[in-house]
């Protein structure tokens, strides 16, 4: 492939994951805003895997411009070098400060410490309608965390549903509600009966 036919593609990719990432960014912030995960979908996605799609989409557009960068180093180079004349040594110095400033300013984040200042919303007790025997249960949970929370094995929740044995514990309930037709009240209220039962 020719260069130019090659720069050409790599920046058509990388507007196209521009204009994909704003467009997701918007729709998780303004159409199905924080919170909207466990009751709102758009296509067949709910908010958290709009999420996970943007994500992967910042990914593609830095991969894109990290691919223009690289074919185009050598003009970078000379653009911030410029002329060798007097000064020219402070503004690659200048250029090189920067760069380590924008790189140390997006590890940050990373280096700090995450508090915990309060319980997952999905293990506090509540008394709203999520409500199933004093835990709140939501679609955006898993079989394996509503038997970490609750104590009721997996497998009872999935006979007392009349569903197969072998559906992904690690699978959120929303999902599997819309793939296998139950209910959430149906998952609540068999955690009802075996916390009365206790």
């Amino acid at each position: 492939m020719r260069r130019a036919n090659l720069n050409f593609v790599i920046d058509a990719v990388a507007f196209v994951a521009f204009v994909l990432l704003v467009s997701t960014g918007l729709l998780v912030h303004y159409v199905l805003p924080p919170g909207s995960g466990h009751f709102s979908m758009l296509w067949g996605m709910d908010r958290h895997e709009w999420g996970r799609l943007h994500f992967w989409v910042a990914i593609v557009l830095m991969a894109a411009l990290g691919l223009h960068l690289f074919l185009h180093w050598r003009w970078v180079v000379c653009m911030v070098k410029g002329r060798p004349r007097e000064g020219s040594g402070i503004r690659l110095a200048l250029s090189v400060v920067g760069v380590l400033a924008l790189v140390g300013l997006a590890v940050m984040p990373f280096l700090g410490r995450v508090e915990q200042t309060g319980e997952p919303p999905h293990r506090m007790r509540a008394t709203d309608a999520g409500e199933a025997g004093g835990y709140r249960i939501d679609g955006s949970m898993t079989l394996a965390d509503v038997e970490r929370l609750t104590g009721i094995p997996s497998a009872v929740i999935l006979r007392e549903l009349g569903l197969p044995d072998n559906l992904p514990k690690d699978e959120q309930l929303g999902r599997l509600h819309r793939e296998h037709g139950f209910e959430l009240e149906d998952v609540r209220e068999v955690v009802r009966k075996q916390v009365e039962r206790r």
